[in-house]
């Protein structure tokens, strides 16, 4: 069986650690038969991700900075001389300053809500156009999101409309992309203890209360949110963009 990803070439962005989405989709990717490439923010990060690179035997790590327009098209130069056409990207992304999911929103600075919408949304927009010269055999973007895009999520604050943001961003990027055969959709993950996550004020509380009113009756896992990155990046689903993919036990339904 060759996967459902033999042979595509996938940038994976945001793999920090071994606790992170964006890992578990790089390791279904790789189990799936796709090549495998790993971004860093810097060089302080480096030696963490070159761990999980060796994992998957050894995946080309490329230094990204996606606050920076120059430092996002030196990574697309250099990831066209490892993988001239590029199939997927997946963009696992996000950041606000810690004192902006704190408190109350209202609070929000104005210098914060630029940083989380720049970092969490833009940086979406700035690689996809860079990517896109690589992408002349169509291919799929999926990003990363969350139900604070559409509904008020206490203690997270700046983070939701940043996720806004970034979904209107998925939908006029699907109807940009989509003439080169370039489909563009987002997952929103229910929540997950990432390392990120834990962040968040009274985390495990908005654990313990989703176990309980989920149809499900059951949180998420990383690796369950990876499985359904894997099929947005394959051609079963070649005919679906512009679209927001709940992998949360059903919390979105009957809340």
């Amino acid at each position: 069986m060759s996967g459902l990803l033999h042979d595509k070439n996938i940038l994976v962005m945001g793999a920090a650690n071994q606790r992170s989405i964006a890992w578990s989709i790089a390791e279904a990717v790789h189990r799936e038969g796709g090549h495998v490439a790993l971004t860093y923010q810097a060089e302080r990060l480096k030696g963490r991700v070159s761990r999980l690179a060796e994992e998957l035997g050894g995946a080309p790590m490329i230094e990204c900075d996606v606050a920076d327009d120059d430092a996002v098209r030196r990574a697309v130069d250099r990831l066209a001389e490892i993988m001239p056409v590029l199939h997927g990207i997946v963009h696992s992304i996000a950041w606000a300053p810690a004192e902006d999911l704190q408190g109350s929103f209202v609070e929000t600075t104005r210098t914060g809500f630029a940083q989380a919408n720049d970092i969490s949304s833009y940086s979406l927009i700035a690689v996809a156009r860079e990517a896109r010269r690589l992408m002349t055999a169509g291919g799929a973007v999926v990003t990363m999101t969350y139900a604070g895009s559409w509904r008020v999520i206490p203690n997270y604050n700046v983070m939701g409309p940043a996720k806004a943001s970034l979904e209107s961003s998925v939908r006029y990027l699907a109807a940009d992309l989509g003439p080169a055969g370039v489909r563009v959709n987002a997952v929103s993950a229910g929540p997950i203890a990432t390392v990120a996550a834990r962040t968040i004020k009274d985390f495990s509380g908005m654990l313990d209360l989703l176990e309980s009113h989920t149809p499900l009756r059951r949180n998420v896992t990383a690796d369950e949110v990876a499985d359904a990155a894997v099929f947005l990046l394959s051609d079963l689903s070649r005919a679906i963009t512009g679209e927001v993919v709940h992998v949360d036990a059903g919390a979105h339904a009957v809340t």
